[in-house]
């Protein structure tokens, strides 16, 4: 149906998350139509990018350098760290422009099905991290799946001898209807409930 070469684009694309046959498809096509300068820019950045960037030493978030942006920055809370499981949800949590601390990514969570076990993650780093440093609180920002709560049951064992361990509260959308939301959904909202200011 395609020839060779925009079948191979094709097919490498669909490996992106997300991108399924049609949009592959949709973006190869626009791809081919944009001037090789431009497409060239882009295979650059994608070679830069896999060389450049690896994991702060730190909070094992992406950095080009040895320690990132994050960790570098005196103007962050350095008594709090907020335990993520992967570096999407560092730029999630920057967005809210709410919270000023530091951040730990565990590289995943703990899920025996998969072969991930708590070795695998960088949980032992933040273990040290927080028995080593004067660290005030840790917040677990870990999704409610099942492997999310295993890994937050986990973590919060280890960090209790060293440190005040909380959770983010879990609860409905804005916009979301009562009547549509699951039990446990309702359960946590109603368990992560505070006082109106």
């Amino acid at each position: 149906m395609y020839t060779p070469p925009l079948a191979r684009l094709i097919e490498q694309l669909q490996r992106l998350p997300g991108v399924g046959p049609k949009t592959a498809q949709r973006l190869a096509l626009h791809i081919l139509k944009r001037p090789e300068v431009e497409i060239q820019a882009l295979a650059n950045a994608l070679v830069e990018a896999k060389k450049k960037v690896g994991l702060c030493q730190v909070c094992f978030h992406f950095s080009a350098e040895p320690i990132c942006e994050i960790c570098r920055n005196q103007n962050r809370d350095q008594e709090t760290i907020c335990v993520v499981a992967d570096a999407r949800d560092v730029i999630a949590l920057e967005k809210t422009r709410e919270y000023r601390g530091k951040y730990h990514v565990l590289g995943g969570v703990i899920s025996p099905m998969d072969g991930i076990g708590p070795e695998q993650l960088y949980i032992q780093a933040l273990v040290k991290r927080v028995a080593q440093n004067q660290i005030k609180e840790v917040i677990l920002a870990i999704s409610p799946t099942v492997e999310g709560e295993t890994t937050t049951l986990y973590i919060g064992q280890l960090l209790k001898p060293f440190t005040k361990v909380t959770r983010i509260a879990f609860g409905l959308p804005m916009g979301g209807d009562l009547e549509y939301a699951d039990e446990v959904t309702l359960a946590r909202a109603l368990e992560g409930r505070r006082e109106l200011e």
